[in-house]
């Protein structure tokens, strides 16, 4: 699979003829590298916004691969914050990397690993950084956006998601019709919401 993408694969590998193969092998592919000889380095030059996955050596010199995965996810508030992480294995820390994707990394490649196989992965791996990112995004936005309602607004904005008439609305806050109806279009105006059914999805 070849695939161009702004997001590289960052390999970190105490192996410098592993870490230059894999690079040679992303290149072919269209996949940008970013490559660091440890966990350490990694560590010190983190955080990396155009990190779409980390492909790092489950055993190496110094930190070890699940060590690095957990010094970044207490940095980070969590793996769920992370990059996805792919595990490079041997045979023997074939039980470690099943440790650690159940501590949330992506997945594992045992060593001698197919091309295609670990391409895909990463390419996988990316595909999944994207979509957290633009839905951590999308809550961004629609946070900032409920949070530009004034307080009036918020209270006609739950009423409206209950499924109160503008006449029902306008006695439990003891306003008139028309006030309602003004909130109700400036409601749907700032959350970006064509009527009360997008709302509801949006903010389900």
């Amino acid at each position: 699979m070849t695939a161009d993408t702004d997001l590289a694969v960052h390999i970190v590998d105490d192996e410098e003829a592993l870490r230059d193969a894999l690079a040679f092998l992303f290149a072919s592919r269209g996949i940008a590298t970013r490559l660091w000889p440890s966990g350490e380095a990694l560590l010190a030059g983190w955080p990396q916004p155009g990190c779409g996955c980390l492909i790092l050596d489950v055993r190496m010199d110094g930190m070890s691969g699940p060590q690095v995965l957990d010094a970044l996810s207490a940095q980070e508030g969590g793996v769920d914050a992370l990059p996805p992480v792919i595990f490079l294995t041997g045979h023997a820390d074939v039980p470690l990397a099943v440790q650690s994707l159940k501590a949330g990394a992506f997945d594992f490649v045992e060593k001698p690993f197919n091309d295609n196989q670990i391409v895909d992965l990463a390419l996988s791996a990316i595909a999944l950084r994207r979509d957290r990112v633009a839905a951590a995004r999308d809550r961004l936005n629609l946070e900032q956006r409920r949070a530009s309602l004034s307080a009036r607004e918020v209270e006609v904005m739950v009423l409206m998601l209950q499924g109160r008439l503008n006449k029902q609305i306008a006695d439990d806050l003891g306003i008139s019709m028309r006030t309602v109806e003004a909130h109700r279009s400036r409601v749907l105006a700032k959350m970006g919401a064509r009527n009360i059914a997008e709302l509801a999805r949006m903010l389900s």
